[in-house]
């Protein structure tokens, strides 16, 4: 997750003329611990439902921390908790249903969880993370796919980054299987899910 990348063109990250990459000391700047900061950021997903139409919810509680490397991206991580409890498409019979033993069983399997075991910048502003994601106590691996937003200074001299990225899943590679059949054909839910994160984050002081 080495989500950086120059904002003006006037600082070279590349020297064309050599044979290896110059370091932007802009880029190394952001070099350090981050938290997610919660009241500012988003863990979202998208299913469609009965073929027709897309339902959309996310999960209000979740922490996590970064380690961001200007010098090397590639030794960038991230860590993740989210709380399965917390979903809201906002429906309440939905959501309950979604934390029952039919999709996440929440009370059993309170936390979804996601470990980064690597990164890479993929060209400009792209990176992809993979790592591995664990629902139920199954875990794989997952790819996502980020794009860096940039950086600031908030009003508070909080020095913030932010990401937005997105991934696809099958859910049921992670137990989620149920399901109900449509009389015209097809089912309820699709087994595809599309994962958003809209992320800032808080550099450690």
């Amino acid at each position: 997750m080495g989500l950086f990348n120059r904002r003006t063109t006037d600082v070279a990250v590349l020297d064309t003329a050599a044979t290896t990459p110059q370091v932007d000391p802009a880029l190394t700047a952001l070099t350090g611990e981050y938290t997610i900061d919660p009241a500012h950021s988003s863990i979202g997903f998208t299913v469609r439902h009965a073929m027709v139409t897309n339902v959309r919810g996310t999960f209000g509680e979740h922490e996590g921390t970064l380690f961001l490397d200007g010098t090397d991206p590639s030794r960038s991580t991230a860590s993740i908790e989210v709380a399965i409890a917390s979903v809201d498409t906002g429906i309440a019979d939905r959501d309950a249903h979604l934390r029952s033993g039919d999709f996440f069983d929440a009370e059993q399997f309170p936390k979804m969880t996601f470990r980064s075991t690597g990164a890479e910048q993929v060209g400009g502003d792209k990176y992809r993370i993979t790592g591995d994601l664990t629902i139920k106590d199954v875990t794989r691996p997952l790819g996502i796919d980020l794009e860096f937003q940039g950086s600031a200074t908030d009003v508070y001299g909080s020095e913030r980054v932010g990401f937005e990225g997105s991934t696809e899943i099958l859910r049921s590679d992670w137990g989620l299987t149920w399901n109900a059949a449509l009389e015209a054909g097809g089912v309820m839910v699709s087994d595809k899910v599309k994962l958003t994160f809209d992320i800032s984050a808080i550099k450690a002081a």
